[in-house]
């Protein structure tokens, strides 16, 4: 197997590096950055931590993008900003070394998670930034002067698993009058507070998340992702509150209005 090259950065986390303790390292990571509920609430999974996992590997597709990973000048180590910060606001690194393993193709290893003031950085004139997902910050409004088209019987129809199981075997034309209802009271309520659409990243592009309250109008059920175009926004599909939240963690911890782990 033929070793990649310092500066050869994959689309895939496993790709540049070799982390073989990767469950123990995320718990020390756990430990270090400032406290967060990074389970999940209505999805059980076989390991710890299950957000925090996916927000390392796909920070690091973005960090992969934007290149903001610093090599040193000998090519021994590197390292990238994380987004994380310590109960004491300080950003939070993780350092890979050369790695030593022969017929190993990923050219880094795992060393460590660092605080920005940790001896470690010294190895590096700079240190990077975190990673940045738009320009135009007006992608992160829901303007609701905008018309929102929504297929509900497509998503209905390609999303039916994820829907409360008491609602699964309902008459369809009742469940689609349902869901036309809660997108309209959605749309009341993000009209009334901006911070009720919750942004995630996309594909290289930003969509925004609005709460489908089903069954209990103070509760949400599910997500609608929203598209925006340039004179409307379309309503693609809906996720269940986990991968809501899984997936809009990546820009920001979302504010608790409807969206929680």
């Amino acid at each position: 197997m033929v070793q990649n090259k310092p500066y050869d950065f994959p689309s895939d986390f496993y790709d540049f590096g070799f982390m073989p303790k990767f469950p123990e390292n995320i718990e020390s990571l756990q430990v270090l950055a400032e406290p967060e509920d990074w389970g999940y609430q209505n999805t059980t999974v076989g390991e710890a931590h299950p957000i925090l996992r996916n927000y390392i590997k796909y920070t690091y597709q973005r960090i992969a993008e934007e290149k903001k990973i610093s090599v040193t000048a000998d090519e021994e180590f590197c390292c990238w900003n994380t987004g994380l910060i310590t109960q004491s606001q300080e950003p939070i690194f993780i350092l890979f070394e050369k790695n030593k393993l022969k017929n190993s193709r990923p050219y880094w290893h795992f060393w460590k998670f660092c605080r920005k003031g940790e001896w470690e950085l010294n190895k590096f004139s700079a240190v990077p930034e975190m990673a940045h997902y738009f320009e135009d910050p007006s992608v992160l409004v829901f303007d609701s002067r905008k018309d929102l088209r929504v297929n509900v019987e497509h998503i209905i129809a390609d999303n039916l698993s994820r829907f409360p199981g008491s609602l699964q075997g309902m008459n369809p034309y009742g469940l689609q009058n349902l869901v036309r209802g809660a997108i309209d009271s959605a749309v009341e309520r993000a009209r009334r507070n901006y911070k009720t659409a919750i942004p995630q990243y996309y594909s290289g592009s930003i969509q925004l998340l609005l709460p489908v309250s089903l069954l209990d109008p103070k509760k949400a059920d599910l997500a609608l992702v929203v598209d925006r175009f340039t004179d409307f926004y379309r309503g693609s599909t809906c996720l269940t509150l986990d991968m809501a939240y899984n997936n809009a963690r990546q820009l920001a911890r979302p504010d608790r209005d409807w969206l929680v782990p």
